[in-house]
């Protein structure tokens, strides 16, 4: 019974993130309903002790995280810089593959710290105009950018900035560059596989006439004739997010040590705060990388940037509070789930996995699925089984660095099921629908959690890390 309680409330809140209810809300009614069905005793207990406690430690460590990425998405979209990397990869790369282009493009904007939802809205145009000239279906291009934005520069390449790769950071106490072999395997696997898959459907859909398409809405007005920025001042910000991310990464620890403490300046005896540098060195890094990215984009874009900044910022901020809520109350939802008894049914069913590695891929991807969200579902997964997890590494003598990066891949698994926030997003601006093109999305979303089970198999043959 204790089990069907837990199942209940899983299903319930996928239920309610699918028909597009706020997680913010709902997450914790379904725990403490779960928790009033099995002990109504505790329900006030555990939310305060439990459900708030997690969550708010969430966004005590990563609030800055999604709020400086935000703003940064939203100067480098508001500087018409964004604009000017697509146009010029566009250039080189050739009009004619236009797939092509908008991935590595997509690729370009996600590994230099843009948001996901931001490097939606930059790259549609040029993709609608490409696809158009091309008489490429416009089905195609949410899939086209999926691949881009929503894969290997999300989770898999090291150093990426993007939050799938930070929060496993905090759990097993390394930094955002972990197992770089592995990630790039893993990368140029979902980039290859990825593409002949598009390039399969485009000629299908070529060889049965099918063009662009007619009576589309959401359709972008031409951005042929506008005038942008030299791309080389326009890549700037992303560089220096990228090279200040690995410098910060070396630095902190050798400034700071193992662990950094001091005694706040109050009226009496007060007890020293302690911070273990260890566990938070990764989360510094892409704070301060991210800041001096922001800093770049006012030096060389400041009047284009500061007349729009006072209301972008709003909705940069706005779009921050939002994202850091709606993963820090299901990490909550995960942590008093996890708390009750019949989540042992589940741990229990999970340890039967005999592989620790495709234990952990398997608990992160599956509730990535049911949550609808990447960090939401890594947050859930490793808020309850990280301590089994560095158990099973510690007692199989496989590095942290190889479970880190197998829970960022496999987060950004089967997280872009229908009800996905990111998925909906996409298709609201492309004006397209589920019907028409999320079986290319799919496509790609079981393309990337293959490449997680690959990089399992790449690490036990060869042992590389």
């Amino acid at each position: 019974m204790d089990f069907l309680i837990v199942l209940a409330a899983l299903a319930f809140l996928m239920f309610v993130a699918y028909r597009g209810y706020s997680v913010i809300l709902f997450a914790p009614i379904a725990a403490m309903g779960a928790v009033l069905f099995i002990d109504p005793n505790m329900v006030a207990p555990m939310f305060t002790g439990l459900f708030m406690d997690k969550m708010v430690g969430f966004v005590k460590n990563f609030f800055p995280v999604f709020l400086l990425g935000a703003v940064f998405g939203k100067v480098i979209e508001l500087s018409g810089f964004s604009k000017s990397i697509v146009a010029s990869v566009i250039k080189m790369i050739g009009s004619e593959r236009a797939m092509l282009s908008i991935v590595i493009v997509c690729g370009i904007l996600t590994y230099g710290g843009v948001s996901l939802f931001v490097v939606v809205f930059a790259v549609y145009p040029f993709a609608a105009e490409m696809f158009r000239q091309g008489g490429i279906p416009k089905r195609l291009i949410p899939g086209t950018i999926a691949l881009g934005a929503f894969t290997f520069t999300m989770d898999s390449l090291p150093g990426t900035p993007q939050i799938q790769n930070i929060i496993p950071t905090s759990f097993f106490k390394t930094d955002i560059y972990a197992a770089p072999w592995l990630g790039v395997i893993g990368a140029v696997f979902i980039f290859i596989v990825g593409m002949l898959y598009l390039e399969s459907a485009r000629r299908r859909a070529a060889k049965a006439g099918e063009g662009y398409g007619e009576g589309h809405i959401n359709e972008p007005e031409s951005v042929a004739s506008e005038k942008l920025v030299h791309p080389a001042i326009a890549i700037l910000p992303l560089i220096m997010v990228g090279v200040m991310n690995k410098v910060f990464t070396s630095a902190i620890p050798a400034l700071y040590g193992e662990k950094v403490s001091f005694i706040p300046a109050v009226i009496g005896k007060a007890a020293p705060v302690v911070q273990q540098t260890k566990a938070v060195a990764a989360i510094w890094a892409v704070e301060g990388a991210l800041l001096i990215g922001i800093a770049t984009v006012f030096i060389f874009g400041w009047r284009m940037v500061v007349s729009k900044f006072g209301e972008g910022s709003k909705s940069a901020i706005g779009g921050a509070l939002l994202a850091t809520m709606n993963t820090a109350s299901e990490y909550g939802f995960g942590a008093v789930i996890a708390a009750l008894p019949g989540f042992l049914v589940v741990a229990n069913a999970l340890s039967a996995i005999p592989n620790p590695l495709i234990n952990e891929a398997i608990t992160v991807t599956s509730l990535a699925g049911i949550t609808g969200s990447a960090s939401g579902g890594m947050g859930i997964a490793l808020a309850a089984m990280a301590d089994t997890f560095i158990a099973n590494a510690n007692a199989a003598g496989i590095p942290l660095e190889v479970f880190h990066r197998v829970a960022s891949m496999a987060s950004g698994g089967m997280d872009t099921l229908p009800h996905n926030g990111a998925v909906i997003t996409l298709l609201a601006v492309t004006g397209l629908t589920h019907r028409q093109s999320y079986k290319d999305i799919f496509a790609i979303t079981c393309i990337k959690t293959m490449a997680v089970f690959v990089v399992i198999g790449v690490f036990y043959a060869t042992g590389l890390v």
